[in-house]
């Protein structure tokens, strides 16, 4: 049945710890289920990509045309496709009937005895006794309970049973619909370098169209054919007990899960050995088969959230191929660039905004909540108001003069202006004071009580000084010469 997803609130404290199991195929079930025809659609165009599929075989495979099959032409019918289609017609609760899940209920009891009894020596190949399973088949088809383990019934007894109930199902397990499909996976081999088909199977892509064409079965034929091989997968593994390879099994269970009804080995003569193959493929990689491609899941997923592009397996090649890592930069970048607009864009509509509150409070009445909010934005010298797009640079500063009257200048009185200016910090910082202005200072007092009178006479004091000393450095340079 397919999946169905269910959020359920725990109270117990001891199952909280516990993993949390999450299907990765959920999107894919859920897909197939609510949009068959376009979980079909999606599927099939992926199928065509791996096998070539002719126009007719392709509307066999979609159901649009009934299958044509080997031996439909042939009008004279053989001793055994007469005995096999007689035998079909006995029609049971569970047995000749088509597939159902409760079928699949009463045969799910011979696959679980058989997991417990995979040693039987020639397991599958050795009839049991036809009495004993009369009666079991009986028991099926009433639906009663069956004890398997109180040792009435031989698991030859059972693995018997299990091939009589796939054979009499009015078609294969594996459909007739999907017979070509089938033919034309077993043909999937590599190439060589030039180019030409070898013998040797390309697995990859065998694999690949067997997880999309088991995608497509019916419910009821997938959950069977899943039981049954794992079940012969896991008798492969002990083959070393029952003598039964993953060929050998191939050969039992071929006629009753993919070969068409009515017909004989004849019939099949050319592809026979393609149909034993292709069972033994699927029982060595039965634990691969039933996991949808990677790329299906990502389309399914998408489907849900929103995007309707559809995804094939070369879109997603190109996105994890090695050439791709060159791009992990150039993704980085445009990201950031983007970012870097986003937050642009923002300030951007943040500095309208405030010119437009600017405005607002500059065109309202007169009044002390207009004041209180002019002063707000005046606290915010960095937020831009109409008066203030175009920002003023800020004074240029004077240089200092470099000549010699300037350092004199300087010496006398660039100190009481910076001390002066100093003291009316709370924290002043000490200055360099020459000795003969501290003369000074000390004489004249503080700058701040020191008079106006006092100041000139110093300063003609120290012009005095500045004609002296260029007096005297003059007559020196006329002696020197």
């Amino acid at each position: 049945s397919d999946a169905i997803c269910n959020f359920v609130i725990c109270n117990d404290s001891s199952l909280r710890s516990q993993p949390i199991i999450f299907n990765p195929d959920f999107f894919v079930e859920k897909l197939r289920h609510e949009k068959p025809e376009v979980f079909t659609e999606l599927v099939v165009s992926n199928i065509t990509r791996l096998i070539d599929l002719p126009g007719a075989e392709l509307a066999q495979l979609m159901g649009e045309e009934d299958p044509k099959l080997p031996g439909a032409n042939n009008t004279a019918s053989g001793f055994f496709r007469s005995l096999m289609s007689l035998k079909r017609k006995e029609k049971g609760v569970v047995f000749g009937s088509p597939l159902t899940e409760e079928g699949i209920a009463q045969v799910s009891q011979l696959i679980e005895y058989l997991h417990k009894n995979l040693r039987a020596e020639g397991l599958f190949r050795v009839p049991g006794n036809s009495i004993r399973q009369q009666i079991l088949k009986d028991a099926l088809n009433s639906g009663t309970d069956i004890d398997l383990d109180s040792g009435e019934f031989h698991s030859n007894d059972v693995a018997t049973l299990l091939k009589m109930f796939l054979g009499e199902l009015p078609e294969p397990l594996l459909t007739h619909k999907h017979f070509h499909a089938h033919l034309k996976i077993a043909d999937l081999t590599l190439f060589d370098e030039k180019g030409n088909k070898t013998s040797t199977p390309d697995k990859e892509r065998q694999i690949e169209a067997l997880q999309l064409l088991f995608l497509i079965l019916p419910a009821p034929n997938r959950s069977l054919l899943k039981l049954l091989l794992d079940l012969l997968y896991q008798t492969a593994k002990k083959q070393d007990k029952n003598k039964m390879s993953a060929h050998n099994l191939a050969l039992m269970f071929a006629p009753h899960i993919l070969w068409p009804r009515n017909v004989t080995a004849n019939d099949l003569q050319e592809n026979i050995t393609k149909l034993n193959n292709g069972v033994t493929f699927m029982i060595k990689h039965s634990q691969k088969l039933f996991k949808a491609p990677a790329y299906i899941r990502e389309c399914a997923r998408l489907h849900y959230l929103g995007s309707r592009a559809h995804t094939s397996k070369d879109d997603l090649d190109l996105l994890t191929s090695p050439g791709s890592k060159e791009l992990q930069p150039l993704k980085s970048q445009k990201r950031s660039r983007l970012d870097t607009c986003h937050q642009e864009e923002t300030q951007q509509r943040t500095e309208e905004a405030l010119k437009e509150l600017f405005r607002h409070v500059h065109n309202m009445p007169d009044s002390a909540k207009k004041k209180k909010l002019i002063r707000q934005f005046n606290k915010h010298p960095t937020a831009l108001t109409p008066g203030s797009d175009v920002p003023t640079s800020p004074a240029p500063r004077r240089t200092r003069s470099r000549s010699f009257s300037g350092l004199i200048k300087r010496k006398v009185l660039g100190t009481p202006v910076i001390l002066e200016r100093k003291s009316r910090d709370a924290t002043p910082e000490p200055e360099r004071v020459s000795k003969e202005n501290v003369h000074l200072l000390q004489k004249c007092g503080s700058p701040a009580h020191m008079s106006q009178a006092k100041l000139k006479s110093l300063e003609g004091r120290k012009e005095e000084s500045c004609r002296r000393m260029r007096a005297h450095l003059l007559s020196k340079d006329s002696s020197s010469l």
